[in-house]
């Protein structure tokens, strides 16, 4: 099972005013043991297909796919979304990645009212989840799945049973996002498991989980304090969740990923071997 990593690990959520550049990243996760990668925000890395796949494989990395974040609250942003994925899916095809994963924006939600949506607003958000894997999975034969992510329409298990029953999307499960509102992740990948194309792996801090629980702390200011924290530390039986994907031949990518706290006190690169060596450990 090849394991991969992701540019969000370094802090790299938009496609510029980063910390760690392009090649710096690459250097990192390379250097950390992973052999694969996910694209991260459009625009982070270079378009030219040439360029990255020479960079990827002088380091010996694959690329796995992409996660591409929408404001798919919003129905009249469909034509931007129909228009960048045209032209990441092309990126990723030339390069032999084989998934694409969409997810809501959870910026585009008001504080205090974070993944809220009238009758109309889900059905835009189930039209466009509809024609983007239209789009992607019929033109240009990539699997596109969608990310549940705390902080917007579809976050909690009744808005993804919900999804799943009203469109064919399979799902980026995210192990860490589904723990964080104290849901049991295990027993719902089991339960849901023929609708899961593509893994991340997240581990959720059970005390700062009970802060926001307890209104102490908002979902924005849970990251800095820490509530994603490294694989081994968390509520989450990590060592379960490989153990049902080895036990029911889990094929396509598991992805870690490794939101890093305001007071951490390691850097992305040893996160990142840490949390690679712990699933080695398994």
């Amino acid at each position: 099972m090849l394991i991969a990593n992701a540019p969000c690990s370094w802090g790299i959520a938009y496609p510029s005013g980063n910390r760690y550049g392009w090649e710096q990243y690459l250097d990192e996760v390379a250097a950390a043991g992973y052999r694969g990668t996910e694209l991260g925000p459009f625009g982070y890395f270079p378009k030219d297909a040439a360029l990255l796949k020479d960079e990827l494989a002088r380091r010996g990395l694959a690329l796995v796919g992409a996660t591409h974040v929408h404001t798919l609250g919003d129905a009249g942003s469909a034509p931007v979304l129909l228009e960048t994925l045209r032209e990441l899916a092309a990126l990723l095809v030339s390069l032999g990645a084989g998934h694409l994963v969409i997810m809501d924006e959870s910026n585009f939600y008001p504080a205090g009212r974070e993944g809220v949506l009238d009758e109309a607003g889900w059905q835009g958000l189930v039209a466009m989840v509809r024609d983007a894997q239209k789009l992607v999975e019929t033109e240009y034969g990539l699997k596109l799945s969608f990310h549940p992510h705390i902080g917007t329409a579809v976050e909690k298990e009744a808005q993804i049973d919900r999804l799943l029953a009203q469109t064919a999307i399979d799902l980026c499960f995210d192990t860490g996002h589904h723990a964080f509102w104290d849901q049991d992740p295990l027993a719902y990948m089991e339960k849901i498991f023929p609708r899961i194309a593509y893994m991340h792996l997240k581990n959720v801090d059970p005390a700062v989980r009970a802060r926001v629980l307890a209104g102490e702390l908002s979902v924005a200011q849970s990251y800095g304090a820490g509530v994603m924290c490294p694989l081994p530390d968390g509520a989450v039986d990590i060592g379960a969740v490989m153990d049902l994907l080895r036990a029911r031949g889990f094929a396509g990518p598991v992805v870690v990923e490794q939101d890093v706290a305001d007071h951490a006190a390691e850097t992305p690169l040893q996160l990142a071997t840490r949390n690679l060596a712990f699933l080695r450990g398994l």
